[in-house]
């Protein structure tokens, strides 16, 4: 099992305790961006560094993904193509991503999508608070626990 980590547009409060789970339980990380950030030393959290094309780190994560491994992403199209391939997405928020809503989180996705571009609404989710940070924290070790019981 090994968690991927979407860095692009990943706050670094979500890495922050990313990185202190996977350490606790000597988890392998991929951290997978367009550009090098610095990462933990210890060998367990790899920085991958792709080119700076469109999508080029979701095209990674989802071309590298296994199953029964984790990705934490807001990109629902990617958590749609990893779930696709046997694996679990988490969002920043506490989110899961699985087979039994992924079609419905795509679905509204694309349609708050096509409303922003009409000009009916603008901006996108506020910054996240304590209650997003709990909530990311305890979906986090849940996923992790279940995933290395599998």
């Amino acid at each position: 099992m090994r968690v991927w980590l979407d860095n692009d547009g990943c706050p670094r409060l979500v890495r922050d305790l990313v990185f202190k789970a996977t350490t606790r339980r000597k988890l392998k990380v991929a951290v997978v961006a367009n550009r090098y950030s610095a990462v933990p030393p210890g060998g367990l959290i790899e920085m991958i560094a792709v080119s700076g094309a469109f999508d080029a780190a979701d095209d990674y994560i989802a071309e590298h993904v296994q199953i029964g491994d984790l990705v934490i992403t807001a990109d629902i199209p990617l958590a749609k193509r990893i779930v696709d391939k046997g694996a679990i997405g988490l969002n920043p928020r506490g989110e899961v991503y699985d087979p039994a809503n992924i079609q419905e989180r795509l679905a509204m996705r694309n349609l708050m999508q096509e409303l922003r571009s009409g000009g009916e609404i603008q901006g996108g989710p506020g910054p996240l608070g304590e209650g997003d940070k709990k909530k990311f924290a305890d979906g986090l070790d849940r996923l992790l626990t279940k995933l290395m019981n599998a």
